[in-house]
């Protein structure tokens, strides 16, 4: 457990330019917190002690906001970045060296017990934050799952899946977009519906500020009185307010 704690902690310093030193990650990153406590509670539960598992699990959720099933499988250097809203089920597998961020959701689409409900991620792979993963498929091996996705099948190694309801980008787009990948969606070429919801709100304050900006100088040249200037102020005309606007 403590070789897989070191491990947790480097894996943060390599990933994370916030973290300064390893004192501070192993007190202050809940991700470290849940991951270690996720292993306590896999112990217990692999040898039937379920309700003991199921208690630190819950603890671990109090504590950290992160929601592991203590039945899940965790790899080694797995990196859970902020960590509130993540939920991870019982059937789930994450390989080595995988990215977790906030919100994410690795989910099952199936009631039957014994059965595989969660998705298997396999090693390297990156899943951007409020992506959703459901169902009991495999996410190949250095795949990338964008924000906010809702994946609902597998994804190949290699890959980068956007969007709602998820879709494979194509060698091209991957290329064209700039950059490549975000795990918090801020990008303007992929499709992310947050993030092209947020560009578009940016872009009419924009030209909004601009035109009020044009008008109060046109204005303001016209003598007419504008916000600041009270003196002697001089009534406006309506029509050639008119065709200012226009």
């Amino acid at each position: 457990m403590f070789s897989h704690l070191r491990e947790d902690i480097s894996s943060v310093l390599q990933r994370d330019p916030a973290a300064r030193s390893r004192l501070e990650v192993l007190i202050c990153y809940p991700g470290v917190h849940a991951l270690l406590l996720h292993r306590l509670a896999n112990w217990f539960w692999r040898r039937r002690g379920y309700l003991v598992a199921r208690f630190i699990s819950y603890f671990a959720r109090c504590l950290t906001g992160i929601e592991i099933h203590p039945g899940a499988t965790v790899g080694h250097r797995v990196f859970i970045d902020h960590g509130i809203g993540v939920v991870i089920g019982e059937t789930a597998e994450i390989g080595d060296d995988c990215t977790i961020y906030q919100g994410v959701t690795l989910g099952g689409t199936s009631l039957y017990r014994g059965v595989k409900r969660h998705p298997t991620l396999e090693a390297g792979v990156v899943v951007g934050a409020g992506a959703k993963v459901l169902g009991g498929f495999t996410v190949g091996a250095g795949a990338k799952i964008g924000s906010n996705a809702v994946v609902i099948k597998p994804v190949p190694p290699g890959a980068t899946a956007v969007g709602n309801p998820a879709h494979i980008l194509e060698p091209r787009e991957v290329r064209e977009a700039k950059p490549d990948f975000s795990a918090y969606g801020v990008t303007r070429d992929m499709d992310d519906p947050v993030s092209k919801a947020l560009h578009a709100l940016l872009d009419h304050v924009y030209e909004q500020d601009k035109r009020i900006e044009t008008l109060s100088l046109t204005l303001k040249e016209a003598g007419l009185c504008v916000e600041g200037d009270i003196e002697n102020p001089k009534p406006i005309d309506r029509d050639f307010l008119c065709k200012i606007v226009e």
